[in-house]
């Protein structure tokens, strides 16, 4: 039997805006990467001194503020975060070229790692007695965890976003970043013409990807909103553990997908 990652085999027609024809099930599995980083950056955001772990172009601007000392942020944990996903991105681009043109091992590695981290910060929030450990932050009157929990939480989840970027940036399934909406949000505006107002011939196409960009969009609103929820109503720690499940969830079905042969597992040369 061949050991080959390609799959010969016709693939049906994909007419969901999720199923990106020679994407296999990575859109589904970004997806649920896209919703672990709004679950995540609610957690630092509302948990860690105003950090984001995920954009750090919000990261630099809150550290800006930090340094000039606008209450409520903390210039220690954005230095953690910008220092933590740029060092997630380097081990990014280093799983990237271990894998090779191979998606499938990608996915997997790189989640895997993500996975570890997130199970590492899950486990210090835990162990570390602080308030949000057990309470959610509506409910506290100072922070959260203490200045070194912070820190290091900051750094580990910077780190495990940073991979996360870095590997969707080489998977390149269209408007799944999981991380940053800019662009998404810029195309979804940009298109709306093209959608809704252009040639009978490009609609169906352009309102596909309409719809893949408000899934996108939806979907990290909705890990916000729930990751919200959670911090200020029962504490960041289970905000941790939702992410933590939903993470080791992608990173089981990424596994299944490395073992299996499969044409969507090939990084097509530019």
């Amino acid at each position: 039997m061949t050991t080959s990652i390609l799959d010969v085999r016709p693939q049906a027609p994909q007419r969901s805006p999720l199923a990106a024809t020679g994407y296999g099930p990575l859109p589904a599995l970004l997806l649920i990467l896209t919703a672990v980083t709004g679950i995540v950056d609610a957690v630092s955001i509302l948990s860690l001194g105003r950090v984001f772990v995920a954009n750090m172009t919000g990261n630099v601007v809150f550290a800006g503020f930090a340094a000039v000392g606008a209450p409520g942020f903390s210039l220690s944990a954005s230095l953690f975060a910008l220092a933590g996903f740029l060092a997630g991105a380097v081990i990014g681009g280093c799983l990237t070229v271990r894998a090779g043109a191979d998606r499938g091992v990608l996915l997997r590695t790189a989640v895997g790692a993500e996975l570890a981290l997130l199970a590492a910060a899950l486990i210090i929030a835990a162990a570390s007695g602080a308030p949000g450990a057990s309470h959610g932050t509506s409910a506290i009157a100072g922070g959260a965890f203490g200045p070194a929990v912070t820190d290091a939480l900051a750094a580990l989840l910077a780190v495990a976003l940073g991979i996360q970027n870095a590997m969707a940036r080489k998977l390149a399934v269209p408007d799944m970043t999981t991380t940053v909406l800019t662009m998404t949000l810029t195309g979804l505006a940009a298109d709306f013409r093209a959608a809704f107002c252009g040639a009978t011939t490009e609609k169906a196409k352009a309102r596909t990807t309409f719809s893949r960009r408000l899934i996108v969009i939806g979907t990290m609103l909705a890990g916000a909103i729930a990751g919200a929820a959670l911090v200020l109503g029962v504490s960041p720690l289970s905000a941790l553990a939702v992410a933590t499940i939903l993470l080791a969830a992608v990173a089981g079905a990424a596994a299944l997908a490395a073992r299996r042969p499969a044409a969507w597992r090939v990084v097509p040369a530019r």
